[in-house]
């Protein structure tokens, strides 16, 4: 099958596209990625994404308009990954759409969560079938309804000797541990670690007064200087000393929450540089304190993608924090950084096609592996 993962992720700056060719069954499941790229978000509908985010701006209208909104984005973000690809989108079989999530609230009673963007909509422009809302079934199924990507990193990079470390920084950072196949005794595990760019990138666009959204090759950050009481300070949030499973997002790490780090750092003199370097230290020390705690044995590779990998000032952390580790983008395990979450979404939704499990219970926490995802047939 030709496959379509679509993402748009924490960040909320763009639409991810892969588009994918996959064959086969696991353990023995192949892919191909065809086509690659993103396209942005127009400021108007980023804003109203991060308007929708929070409680106090998320109105039940802006909700219901930003659906459909998102759901041409979607479909129009779809359609360019095609003609990139130079094909037809009669030659698709299937998309597999992860939605834009605004609200994530797996420890609620009930839990619950929200991804925007209508399948309706996307099948009908495209006239391909999509798969959409992978988390629910999940959370119906006692997880966490995350972290989903968990499943395709066993898929792709497991090693019959050497255990490894898939990390994701995105807005959000997520970790896979994947256990060597000679280890039988070593379960898999993912979580999220933390904040990945979402502060940085608050901050950046606060010192900047909007002028950059994020710090491009962690210019800033190496400009300034850690604080390490400001530091300790910032890794004594509880999130990191709850065990897995569990996940966060924009409803813990604010823009409220940069705020006040702003203001502390202000307040003890520092620069705008100096608050961005420890906020990119947290970020760093954050995921080393996770792996320290709670996977079941040290990586000797850590494979980072999203956003995050293209930052070197973060990567120099993450590796001197993370030694002996092997620290790598996951270019080179054959996947591209920005294009890791929207292969996957299209490998889930491929799944989902055959009828089969897309969830990793040690992962999530659910109480089965379930079939992901609702279907809406194409014309």
């Amino acid at each position: 099958m030709i496959v379509v993962g679509l993402m748009s992720g924490t960040s909320a700056d763009g639409t991810d596209v892969a588009v994918v060719h996959i064959e086969g069954a696991p353990p023995d499941l192949r892919w191909q990625l065809i086509h690659f790229l993103t396209v942005p978000h127009p400021p108007a509908l980023r804003e109203a994404i991060l308007q929708a985010m929070h409680p106090q701006t998320g109105r039940v209208d802006l909700l219901c308009r930003l659906d459909a909104l998102l759901g041409e984005q979607f479909a129009q973000a779809a359609l360019e990954g095609i003609r990139g690809a130079q094909l037809d989108p009669k030659d698709v079989h299937l998309i597999g759409s992860h939605g834009q999530t605004v609200w994530h609230a797996p420890t609620e009673t009930p839990p619950s969560t929200l991804q925007l963007g209508k399948a309706a909509i996307i099948a009908e422009r495209t006239g391909i079938p999509v798969v959409s809302d992978f988390r629910s079934r999940d959370m119906a199924a006692g997880g966490q309804g995350a972290p989903l990507v968990a499943y395709v990193d066993l898929l792709l990079l497991q090693d019959e000797h050497r255990p490894r470390a898939a990390q994701n920084i995105g807005g959000i950072g997520n970790v896979t541990f994947i256990p060597p196949r000679d280890r039988a005794d070593l379960p898999p595990l993912a979580f999220d670690t933390g904040p990945g760019n979402v502060l940085i990138d608050h901050l950046v666009s606060r010192a900047t007064r909007g002028q950059a959204t994020y710090d491009r090759d962690g210019h800033l950050a190496a400009r300034g200087r850690v604080d390490e009481e400001l530091l300790r300070e910032l890794l004594a949030e509880p999130y990191y000393r709850f065990p897995p499973p569990k996940t966060t997002g924009r409803e813990l790490f604010t823009a409220e929450y940069a705020r006040r780090i702003w203001e502390k750092g202000r307040a003890r003199g520092l620069s705008a540089e100096d608050i961005i370097a420890t906020v990119t230290a947290l970020t760093a020390h954050s995921i080393a304190q996770a792996y320290r705690d709670f996977l079941p044995a040290f990586p000797q590779d850590v494979v980072v993608s999203g956003g995050g990998a293209n930052n070197p000032v973060l990567m120099a952390m993450l590796r001197d924090l993370l030694a002996p580790a092997r620290v790598v983008p996951s270019d080179a395990m054959g996947l591209p950084v920005d294009a890791k979450e929207a292969i996957a979404f299209a490998i889930l939704a491929y799944e989902t096609w055959h009828g089969r499990p897309g969830n990793l219970p040690e992962a999530t926490g659910a109480r089965a592996r379930v079939v992901l995802g609702s279907i809406t047939m194409g014309r």
